[in-house]
C-alpha cells in the first residue's frame, strides 16, 4: 500500500545499520510481494462498547498478479509460542501454504481466515468453480492489541479484510499504527507495523529478501538499538513499566532466491536473532511466531502437478550472508515501526497512553555512543 510516510524511518536518521535495501526498503522489493492494510482508527468507543477501537488487518500478497493461486515454498519457527499462525501443521509437513498471509488482533483470527478463504473463492473463480475437491490455506496470524483497543468487541468484519487483501499493492509500505499493527507496543512504546528488505549477490546474481513485523513484544529496559542500552537511559513509559513481557511479535520474511523447506525452516529461525538484537530474550507470555517463504519454484496447484517434478534450491555452503541479511533486516524492521509510530491513546475512554519513542533523545544517546553513520 503506497501510503505516504509521516515520518522519517529508522535510516533516514542516521542509524548506523547494516546490509544495502532494496529500493523500497520494503517487502515488497521481493518481486511479485504485494502489502495491503486495513486501519480501524477510533478514538471514541463504539455505541454500547466502553473503550476506543485501534485495529486493522495486513495483508500480504505472495504472487499478486497470479490469476490463480500458487503454492509456496515456506517454513515457520516458533521461537516462544504464546500466539498463533494458522497453516502451521503444514507448513511444517507439506513444506508449502496456499493463500495470502494476513496480521490481525488475537481475537480476530477467526473472522480474518474465514473472510481470506471467501476472497480467495471469488477473486481465484475460475480455479475453484469448478466442482472439484480443492483446498485452500491461507496462513493468519495474531498479537495482542487489547490495551489500547476493545479487542473483546470483535469489530474485524470479513469486509476489513478483504479491504486489506483488496488493496494490496507494490511499492512503498506504510509504517506505524497502521493495519494490525494499530494497536500494538514495542519495548514499552509504540509500535506497530514495519518493513525493511536487502539486496544481495549470491553466486554472481542479484537477489532480493525483505520482511515485514508486526510488533508488540520487549520491555522499555531491554530496548537495544544498534547495540546501545537505550532502554537503560530512557525514561520508562507508563506502559513499559511491568518488567514482564505481555506482547508478541509475527515476523514475515520472503525472498526471490530458490529454496527449499527445509532451508526455510532454517532462515526463518534467523528471525530470532534479528528480534534478539533490539533486546528481547522472547518472554515467557510473548508469541514470537516466525514465516519464511520463497516467491522462487513456482508450482502448479496440488490437484495440477505431474508425478514428478524438480525444484531449483540455493547450496547450503551459500547461506551465511543470507542468514545475515535476514538477521539484520529483521532488526531496521522492528526500528521502523517504533520510529513510525504516533503517540496513542490517553483519552477519557483509554486505560493507558503509549508514547511514541522519543527519537532525538535516542539519536542523542546513539551519537554518545557513536552509533550515528558517518
Amino acid at each position: 500500500m503506497t501510503t505516504p510516510r509521516q515520518k522519517p524511518r529508522a535510516r533516514e536518521y542516521g542509524l548506523d545499520l547494516s546490509g544495502t535495501p532494496g529500493a523500497w526498503n520494503a517487502i515488497t522489493d521481493v518481486a511479485g510481494v504485494a502489502v495491503g492494510f486495513k486501519t480501524l482508527l477510533e478514538n471514541e468507543p463504539r455505541v454500547g462498547r466502553k473503550l476506543p477501537l485501534r485495529s486493522g488487518v495486513t495483508a500480504i500478497l505472495p504472487h499478486a498478479q497470479s490469476a490463480e493461486p500458487v503454492p509456496v515454498y515456506a517454513g515457520i519457527h516458533r521461537f516462544n509460542g504464546n500466539g498463533e499462525m494458522t497453516g502451521s501443521h503444514w507448513i511444517e509437513d507439506g513444506g508449502y501454504f496456499l493463500g495470502p498471509v494476513v496480521l490481525t488482533n488475537t481475537h480476530s483470527v477467526g473472522m480474518a481466515h474465514h473472510a481470506s478463504v471467501k476472497w480467495m473463492l471469488q477473486h481465484y473463480k475460475t480455479t475453484y468453480d469448478v466442482g472439484e475437491d480443492l483446498w485452500m490455506m491461507p496462513v493468519i496470524a495474531e498479537t495482542y492489541d487489547g490495551l489500547l483497543s476493545d479487542i473483546n468487541g470483535q469489530h474485524i468484519t470479513e469486509a476489513d479484510v478483504f479491504a486489506a487483501l483488496n488493496s494490496a499493492a507494490t511499492g512503498a509500505v506504510a509504517e506505524g499504527c497502521v493495519g494490525g499493527g494499530t494497536g500494538m507496543i514495542c519495548y514499552g512504546w509504540k509500535g506497530g507495523t514495519g518493513t525493511s528488505s536487502r539486496v544481495l549477490s549470491i553466486a554472481g546474481q542479484s537477489h532480493t529478501l525483505g520482511v515485514l513485523v508486526q510488533a508488540n513484544h520487549g520491555v522499555s529496559e531491554w530496548l537495544t538499538i544498534t547495540g546501545v542500552p537505550v532502554g537503560r537511559h530512557l525514561a520508562p513509559p507508563s506502559a513499559g513499566a511491568n518488567p514482564v513481557e505481555r506482547g508478541s511479535i509475527i515476523v514475515v520474511i520472503a525472498t526471490d532466491l530458490p529454496m527449499a523447506p527445509h532451508q526455510l525452516k532454517r532462515l526463518a529461525r534467523r528471525a530470532a536473532i534479528g528480534i534478539g538484537r533490539n533486546g528481547t530474550p522472547g518472554g515467557n507470555n510473548s508469541g514470537d511466531i516466525f514465516l519464511a517463504f520463497s516467491t522462487a519454484n513456482p508450482r502448479p496447484m496440488p490437484h495440477k502437478e505431474p508425478a514428478k517434478f524438480t525444484i531449483e534450491m540455493l547450496s547450503d555452503e551459500l547461506f551465511d550472508p543470507v542468514y545475515m541479511a535476514a538477521v539484520d533486516a529483521v532488526e531496521e524492521a522492528v526500528l521502523n515501526a517504533m520510529f513510525a509510530a504516533i503517540d496513542t491513546g490517553g483519552t477519557a475512554y483509554d486505560r493507558a497512553f503509549v508514547p511514541a519513542l522519543p527519537i532525538e533523545e535516542v539519536r542523542g544517546l546513539l551519537s554518545r555512543y557513536g552509533r550515528l553513520a558517518k
